[in-house]
């Protein structure tokens, strides 16, 4: 079992590429929640036996898919046991503009961490916000509390800012390095 699981949901397959960013840089495994907001067999027990969780989840209407809710309310199973508790937890999501409430997407996955009694993890480096830089430096985006990406409406996986990739796997990094100061 890995010691980190990336749990996310993909409506079109952008947040999907973004989770294996995050799965690249971090070592962690991947676990789909399905079109149908469901895990599959053997998921739960494999974020039992996790020492991190990645949650992901587009945004769309300003917060998660209602797939990543479904498996958040699914969660209580967990809670009321405190299965999660003291477990490292961090989040990212993608969405097709620049903002796009991104930020409530994250808040609504810390929310869910803290009821589960769990470590947050932010982003840990800083946005570059100066004129020289571009869209493909790393966390342009200049999200703090979670990973931050952008994919315009009409753009295929394949046209995803590299930028925002480079940013999710320095992200999955960023997860180890929390998890081994937690050892």
């Amino acid at each position: 079992m890995s010691k980190i699981v990336i749990v996310y949901h993909s409506g079109y397959g952008h947040t999907r590429k973004v989770a294996e960013a995050v799965a690249a840089g971090s070592g962690g495994a991947l676990l789909v929640i399905d079109a149908e907001g469901n895990l599959p067999a053997g998921g739960w027990e494999q974020l039992a036996a996790a020492e991190a969780i990645v949650f992901g989840s587009p945004t769309y209407m300003g917060g998660p898919s209602w797939q990543f809710k479904k498996f958040a309310d699914a969660s209580s199973k967990q809670w009321f046991t405190m299965q999660w508790r003291n477990k490292l937890a961090a989040g990212f999501t993608n969405s097709a503009t620049l903002n796009g409430d991104k930020f409530s997407t994250l808040t609504y996955m810390f929310t869910l961490s803290q009821q589960h009694g769990m470590f947050w993890v932010g982003m840990g480096m800083h946005a570059p916000n100066a004129k020289k830089h571009t869209r493909d430096d790393v966390n342009n985006v200049g999200g703090y509390a979670g990973l931050m990406t952008v994919t315009p409406s009409d753009a295929s996986v394949d046209e995803m800012v590299p930028g925002d990739l480079a940013t999710a796997r320095a992200f999955g990094e960023r997860v180890v390095e929390a998890l081994a100061e937690l050892a």
